[in-house]
């Protein structure tokens, strides 16, 4: 099984490679073609290979045009399967964290809450794999405080790191939560306009299969400055207006780190990581 997952990652990375050769020549071609339309001289660095690249263009069109990622190889079975997940937490959680766990395994639909006790991190990956599961989803915590929330795609990755603020549980709400539906929910991002935006979109947005038009649960999911804030609904809709019941639990989410890898995977690629002053003063949002 060991050696299967290194040919499998080796794979994927050269995958990773030939996409990034494939995007420099779809960028010269746009290139070329820009030239063409503006009446411009064809850039110098470009003259050895016009012709080919015309020749290409001559034979493709719209939708062949535009180079294949990984993402597609990423997300290839959620077009054939509903997502499987595993949902746990770090090693001796407090009653808080247990509770915002099993309030979690409520708002994943087809999700496996699994009791952390002493598995590490590799053993927890290797079953998921074994297992056929889609994600990996572990939530950690500081001093009884919910703190960080990990989500790692199987087999291959990725895996996203985000910070946890404002953690308010379900049972906590000013008013009652009325009996949570098992319906699957409908999904609103907004105010994701950036390319790291589209890329936590589709990370999160493959946790939860495809839902029904009636269904009366929405997850809402907004981005202000960098830190996604996430609210849980159910509504009714009468004559003329909309009645939202909010369920819970509801949090804020920080993303921090982005790798091409499973957690846990020391040589796996950072795809996106923050650093200091990546958001200046309100002027740039990262999402």
């Amino acid at each position: 099984m060991l050696r299967k997952n290194v040919r499998l990652r080796k794979e994927y990375l050269m995958r990773i490679e030939d996409e990034k050769r494939a995007k420099q020549k779809y960028d010269n071609k746009m290139r070329l073609l820009n030239a063409e339309i503006e009446r411009k001289n064809v850039p110098t660095d470009l003259y050895r290979d016009e012709e080919n690249l015309r020749k290409e263009m001559n034979a493709q069109d719209d939708n062949t045009i535009v180079p294949r990622t990984h993402l597609d190889d990423e997300y290839a079975m959620s077009f054939y399967r509903e997502p499987q997940i595993v949902l746990t937490t770090s090693r001796s959680p407090s009653q808080r964290l247990v509770t915002l766990m099993k309030e979690m395994g409520l708002i994943f639909p087809n999700c496996t809450r699994v009791n952390r006790g002493a598995q590490v991190v590799k053993d927890l990956v290797i079953h998921c794999q074994q297992k056929n599961y889609s994600d990996l989803i572990i939530v950690h915590e500081h001093r009884g405080e919910p703190d960080g929330l990990i989500i790692s795609h199987m087999p291959l990755g990725p895996t996203i790191y985000f910070g946890v603020k404002n953690a308010v549980l379900r049972h906590d709400l000013d008013v009652k939560a009325d009996p949570l539906s098992e319906q699957y929910p409908h999904l609103i991002f907004d105010n994701f306009s950036t390319k790291l935006g589209e890329r936590v979109t589709t990370i999160l947005k493959h946790l939860f299969p495809v839902p029904k038009i009636d269904s009366k649960r929405v997850l809402t999911f907004h981005n202000e400055n960098g830190v996604i804030q996430f609210r849980h609904h159910t509504y009714q809709k009468s004559f003329n207006q909309v009645d939202l019941n909010e369920q819970g639990p509801r949090f804020e989410l920080k993303p921090y780190k982005i790798t091409l890898g499973t957690i846990g995977q020391k040589e796996a690629i950072v795809e996106w990581q923050l650093r200091t002053f990546i958001n200046t003063a309100g002027k740039k949002s990262v999402l």
